[in-house]
């Protein structure tokens, strides 16, 4: 059973606190938390975030952005970045990592666009992104408790 989930992004404050969000809602069992490679340490989840998070009646408002570091990386079972060039850089600076590494769209070979500060359109379509990365994840890490 996965219990301990790591999303990771940028800066900590768009794709990946709504993906822990949506995943943390699905997986109850799990511990689903979210940083950045370059957090902006401190800032709050982006307001447009915050908003399409509550639509799905799922609250980001307290989420503060965290840098990763290699206690994130040892801690996880299992880490979702939102592009191929984050997973390249976590399995660069941390060899031991490869191996639990995915990129979100690992399944349909695709990135989650960074949204910031380019308006609600493009927080939507990232979200939407997601979404749809998280639907094999989910089905995946719930399969895994089943048969556990």
């Amino acid at each position: 059973m996965i219990e301990n989930i790591l999303v990771v992004c940028e800066g900590n404050v768009c794709r990946s606190p709504m993906a822990a969000g949506l995943l943390a809602d699905e997986v109850p069992f799990a511990s689903v938390s979210s940083v950045g490679i370059n957090a902006m340490l401190g800032h709050k989840a982006e307001p447009l975030a915050v908003e399409l998070m509550n639509q799905r009646g799922i609250s980001i408002g307290n989420h503060v952005a965290t840098t990763l570091n290699v206690n994130h990386i040892k801690s996880a079972q299992l880490v979702l970045t939102m592009s191929t060039s984050q997973r390249q850089w976590i399995e660069a600076q941390y060899a031991f990592s490869r191996g639990k590494v995915y990129r979100l769209g690992e399944h349909d070979s695709f990135d989650v666009a960074d949204p910031y500060r380019r308006g609600r359109q493009a927080f939507e379509a990232s979200l939407a992104q997601i979404e749809r990365g998280l639907k094999i994840w989910i089905r995946l890490i719930n399969s895994l408790a089943v048969t556990v």
